[in-house]
């Protein structure tokens, strides 16, 4: 009797830690999802301002 218990308390725990392997897994490919749309919003600005991007850093005269 004891053996079976602990055969489906270890069974209740393999199950517990794959549900939460599962909401670790969505959780990062959701911060994954928000961390590419804020890369390609700052890859779209750079595009678009490129020109006087790098111009800020090109030095004029003697400086």
């Amino acid at each position: 009797m004891p053996q079976e218990q602990q055969q489906r308390s270890s069974a209740q725990q393999d199950q517990v830690v794959a549900q939460q392997e599962a909401q670790h897994s969505q959780q990062f490919q959701a911060q994954t999802q928000d961390f590419d749309a804020v890369l390609d919003d700052i890859a779209s600005v750079l595009a678009t301002n490129a020109q006087e991007y790098v111009s800020s850093f090109v030095q004029q005269g003697g400086e």
